[in-house]
Order: C-alpha cells, then sequence, then structure tokens
C-alpha cells in the first residue's frame, strides 16, 4: 500500500507544523517501525507532517536531542510533545 517513502520536509517546517499543532513524524527509509506506522494510518499518512532524518542533519539531531542521544525512530510529536516509537493507534487518536 505504501511502496515509497513519504514527502519529507526540512526541520524548521517540522517544528513549525507541531507548534501549530500538527502530528509530526520524523523517520527514516527502511525502518520496519515508521513502515508499520505508515500502513496504519492508510489514506490518513497525509495528514501528518514527515520529516526524514537522513535527508535532514538538523532533523535528526533534534530526534537525538529528545532520545538521550539516540536516533530513534519513528519519534512523534503530538500535542508539542515528542515521543518515542508511539503506538500506532495513539498517532492515529491524535488526528
Amino acid at each position: 500500500m505504501f511502496n515509497r517513502k513519504p514527502a519529507s520536509v526540512s526541520a524548521a517546517e517540522g517544528a513549525r507544523a507541531a507548534g501549530d499543532g500538527r502530528v509530526v513524524v520524523y523517520w527514516r527509509k527502511g525502518c520496519p517501525f515508521c513502515k508499520r506506522l505508515q500502513l496504519v494510518l492508510g489514506k490518513r499518512v497525509a495528514d501528518v507532517v514527515w520529516v526524514d532524518v537522513w535527508a535532514d542533519p538538523a532533523a535528526s539531531a533534534y530526534v537525538r536531542s529528545v532520545n538521550g542521544g539516540d536516533e530513534v525512530v519513528p519519534t512523534v510529536v503530538i500535542d508539542g510533545v515528542a515521543r518515542t516509537n508511539p503506538p500506532p493507534r495513539a498517532v492515529v487518536a491524535a488526528l
């Protein structure tokens, strides 16, 4: 269903979106947990702002800053709070 990576924005755009109350997912290609989240979101995948940590060093730095120095994805920002690999149903509920 989701055979390619989602459209990704910069870390700065992701931060603005989070500030506006949008759900922001920091992810990377090849991550099975990110893929699971994409599949569960289904058509709602477009309702989420996606930030590729491999495409933007600032995104990678942000993820490490909220995960004790580790680049753990997906890191999802909901209501301004970063959550590390939350259950997909929690992300759906936040939409």
